[in-house]
Parts: C-alpha cells; structure tokens; sequence
C-alpha cells in the first residue's frame, strides 16, 4: 500500500531553509545609520549657517565693550580682554536726544503694529470667513502688490503725503504746505495695513472651523462680536507673529522715515544713529553701544512671544 502520509508542518522537507539572523536585520541597521548620517549633516549645515549669522551680532556687542583701540585688531576679540562700558555711558550721556530717538521709535513701531494688527486681522477675517462678490479677486490682488518692491512706491506715497488736504498748510486741494510730510503721520498712516499680515492671518482663520462661528450667530452674536470674543482669542499665534514681524521691521526701519522726516526732534533711532555717526566722526564704539541699545527692544519682544511666534508662522504656513 502506498504511502499517503503527507509532509506536515513539522516535516524537516517541508520547513524552508532558515535565513541567517544578521541577514533579517541587516536593512533595518542601514536605515538607520543612513538617517542618523543625514540628521548628522543636517545638524552640521545649521550649525554652520548660524554661526555665520551669529557671529557678526557677538562681534559688534563684543566691540561695544571695548576701547577704541582694541575694536579693529587683528584676530578680532570675541570675549573683551578689558571690557568697560565707557562707550554705552558715553552714547548714553548724549542727552534728551537719544531719549527722544528711543520714544520716537517705541511711539512709531507701537502704533503701527498695533494698527497692522487689528486692521488686517479685520481684513483677514472677512476673505476668511465672509463670502461677498469679488473676495478671491480682491485677495488676489492684495497678493499681487507683495510681487513688486517696496522701494517703487517711495516717490508716489511721498508725493500723496504731501498733498494730504488741511494738514501742514495745505489748503482743501492739498497746496501751498507740505501735508503729512515731516510728521508722524507720514511714517504711521501708510504702513496700518500689509498684505503680508492678511495673508498671514487669512491663512490662519480658514483652520477655525465654520460651525463654530454659525453658532455664534445662532445665538444672536454680531459679526464684529463674533470677530472679537472667538476669532481673536483663537488666533493669539498668529497675532504674535505678526506683531513680532511689525514691531522688529519699524522699529528697524531707516529708509523711508530717512525720506519723510527732517526734523531732527522726530528722527528715530536708525535716524539718530545716522546722525550721530556725523555728528562724531564715526567713533566706532559709541556707534556699536547704540547699534546693541536698538538692538534690546526687537530680542526682549521675541523672547517674551517666543512660542506664540513659531507656532502662528508654523500653523498659517501649514493650513490651506
């Protein structure tokens, strides 16, 4: 009788023949010695970029601590072999001038970031979340100006500003006086709104989830309550990003207030510091003081909105 039994599982002729157990997990052990060489030389490219960047911010506070004397040699100083803060208390010594540059740039860059705030999260919020004739269209064109360079449109607001109507001594055509021209005004009113914040917010506001807002007016809630009990709080990331990209920009700014202002008690403190280099023959520390001065404001404001800014730049550039 022929036999008819059948290989089983434990058959050694039905058992395939075992692989080696290096052979298993040798793909695995590359993987991850080829992530951890590209994390390496990633780590390696940024550490690279930020010292490049770092380094010329440690050179001018390292200068600023040093004498005149010093500040040029060669190899530079990184760490002050003598530090003093002579030049700090010699920048400082100048008066009710450099008082005034400082208010004037805190007067300047607080209003206008707070002005960009509010009316672009304004604008925002409607091509976010209202829906009337022409929004894509008007979104698209606000887009459309970030193409061109903000240097183009230095000689037609210039000229706007000195045809303001009834300021300056212009009469109600806007002649005869200099309008918004020399004054705040000319440095605050163009710059309360920026496509850039729009788009920022815009993108921000589309992730809030439109039930929750038609509850809101469900329950009666006005479109501007809805905007200031819901939307605002819900953005606080974004509306961090955006104060931190206004206030650091304005408050940096040189050129165009370089072009509205020539009154020396309005000059800011970019201004002041273009003054002052005149004024002393560019003493080199005294300019590095007063570089480092402007530079407290800017990092203190970053520092204090330091996780709201990476998350609204992360979130407005992550949602559609």
């Amino acid at each position: 009788m022929a036999d008819t039994k059948q290989a089983g599982p434990l058959s050694g002729a039905a058992l395939p023949h075992p692989r080696p157990i290096h052979s298993v997990y040798r793909p695995g052990r590359r993987h991850v010695l080829r992530r951890r060489a590209g994390r390496t030389l990633t780590y390696l490219i940024l550490t690279v970029g930020a010292v490049i960047c770092v380094a010329p911010f440690i050179w001018m506070v390292s200068a600023s601590l040093e004498p005149i004397g010093q500040i040029f040699s060669w190899p530079p100083h990184w760490i002050p072999s003598h530090a003093t803060l002579q030049n700090y208390t010699s920048f400082l010594s100048g008066g009710s001038s450099v008082v005034r540059w400082l208010l004037n740039s805190a007067f300047v860059s607080v209003t206008v970031t707070i002005l960009q705030v509010f009316l672009s999260a304004l604008a925002a919020y409607a091509f976010a979340k209202r829906r009337f004739p022409g929004r894509n269209v008007i979104f698209f064109l606000f887009l459309g100006t970030m193409m061109f360079p903000g240097a183009i449109m230095f000689i037609p607001n210039y000229i706007v500003l000195k045809h303001i109507p009834l300021f300056g001594g212009n009469s109600v055509v806007g002649m005869g006086g200099h309008g918004w021209l020399n004054s705040f005004w000319g440095l605050i009113i163009p710059a309360a709104i920026s496509p850039f914040d729009i788009f920022l917010l815009r993108q921000f506001m589309k992730s809030i989830p439109d039930e929750l807002l038609d509850a809101a007016r469900m329950d009666g809630a006005r479109e501007f309550l809805i905007f200031r009990r819901i939307v605002l709080p819900l953005c606080k990331p974004a509306l961090a990003a955006v104060a931190i990209f206004t206030f650091g920009y304005f408050w940096q700014d040189y050129l165009w207030p370089l072009i509205v202002i020539n009154s020396p008690s309005l000059y800011t403190l970019p201004l002041g510091l273009g003054l002052f280099v005149q004024q002393h023959n560019a003493q080199w520390g005294l300019l590095m003081a007063g570089s480092v001065i402007s530079l407290i404001p800017v990092i203190v404001v970053f520092l204090i909105f330091q996780r709201h800014f990476i998350e609204g730049v992360s979130m407005s550039g992550l949602k559609g």
